[in-house]
């Protein structure tokens, strides 16, 4: 009896799991722009890929879930391709998505109706898809309110905020600054105008993010003080994320000579932390040993994470006796801000480097004594300790 039950239930959820696996068609881009003409229907099209985390989430659960395939099914066409297989890629470049998961409406024409992108629950993707189908709410309607009057402050703002859903910043500045050009620097310091460059503007050089700079208090009074230092730093991140990416120095120093135009403390610390990842992205220990000389006091000095993080680098790259002991003095600190066994186990590494055999032994022994204190395991600074007796 019990072996019956057993069976019975394997079989009840493996036919559940079946049930809730993602199911789609297999239809050519091609063939579902000559349905949609055919069916008087919008086209959906999913672009994803088998790597995308965010994209194996959805299909587990917003779109294993029938009713959300139901509705898909009867109100669109609906393409799902991989961006990493040929008409995938196609799709990818014709419609300049960069963001996965992607989620594009367009008509059988091929224009733009809606789009949006990233991981979402099923409430919200279910309003989302709901929206697309409104005239109203799509982006055609909503440019073309905009560009019959471009001064109207509502037109824009809710176009760029229904373009943000699925393009590129950059893809905003166009339509914001066409608006934002209506709009004297007197004006500029309202409570939508500062929505409408909060969502679109994306050039740290140009005349409207210059006067948000000039005239901060105006803009803090306007929305929040932690709102435009939000969008500061949004905006330097921007100009530099990309560079440290893909490596490229070159762009970089010059883009950081613009960001450090700006006089706050919490930008030069931001360029210090991309100056940073820069050097250590392209193995450049030359430069991160002259940042972190001139700079690591003044923007980390209370964070023992950091110090600590720039002890390792320093602990595997360098070999400067002088800049070791720079580094000494880092984790000495991060250790009076958090007495910690891996701070002291850090510091013990750092003097052996030097070859400071009595310094490494005594913070190796109080890493120990630490892992002992807290019923930790003590392996590790004892492997330590034999290591520096066998030197």
């Amino acid at each position: 009896m019990r072996l019956i039950y057993t069976l019975f239930f394997l079989v009840f959820f493996q036919f559940s799991g079946a049930q809730n696996e993602w199911k789609h068609s297999e239809i050519t881009y091609t063939d579902a722009l000559i349905q949609s003409k055919k069916e008087n229907k919008p086209i959906f099209i999913m672009l994803y890929a088998t790597w995308c985390p965010h994209c194996n989430v959805m299909k587990s659960t917003v779109f294993s879930d029938p009713k959300v395939m139901d509705f898909l099914d009867k109100n669109y066409i609906t393409v799902w391709k991989d961006i990493e297989l040929e008409e995938g890629m196609q799709l990818k470049e014709q419609y300049q998505t960069k963001g996965l998961p992607s989620f594009i409406f367009v008509d059988n024409k091929e224009t733009v109706l809606y789009s949006i992108k990233g991981q979402m629950k099923t409430d919200l993707f279910m309003y989302e898809v709901q929206n697309a189908l409104n005239p109203l709410l799509q982006l055609p309607y909503l440019e073309k309110q905009f560009l019959a009057d471009p001064s109207n402050a509502n037109k824009c703002l809710a176009y760029i905020q229904a373009l943000r859903k699925g393009a590129d910043r950059e893809r905003l500045s166009k339509p914001t600054h066409l608006y934002l050009a209506t709009q004297t620097d007197q004006q500029l310091a309202s409570e939508t105008n500062w929505r409408i460059i909060a969502n679109g503007v994306s050039d740290i050089e140009s005349r409207e993010f210059q006067y948000v700079l000039n005239h901060k208090k105006d803009f803090e009074k306007a929305t929040s003080p932690a709102r435009v230092e939000r969008k500061i730093i949004n905006i330097v991140s921007e100009l530099l994320e990309l560079q440290t990416t893909s490596l490229d120095s070159i762009t970089y120093f010059k883009n950081r000579a613009i960001a450090k135009t700006i006089a706050l403390q919490t930008i030069d610390s931001l360029i210090f932390s991309y100056d940073l990842t820069l050097a250590e992205r392209s193995e450049n220990w030359g430069l991160y040993k002259r940042t972190t000389l001139n700079d690591t006091q003044k923007y980390v000095w209370s964070r023992d994470s950091k110090l600590k993080e720039i002890g390792q680098v320093y602990l595997k790259e360098i070999e400067d006796v002088s800049a070791l002991n720079k580094a000494i003095d880092w984790v000495q600190r991060a250790i009076e801000l958090n007495y910690s066994s891996d701070g002291n186990l850090l510091l013990s590494r750092l003097y052996l480097k030097i070859n400071d055999k009595k310094s490494a032994e005594a913070y190796a022994q109080n890493a120990r004594d630490i892992a002992v204190e807290m019923d930790w395991s003590t392996k590790e600074a004892d492997d330590l300790l034999k290591e520096i007796k066998a030197v």
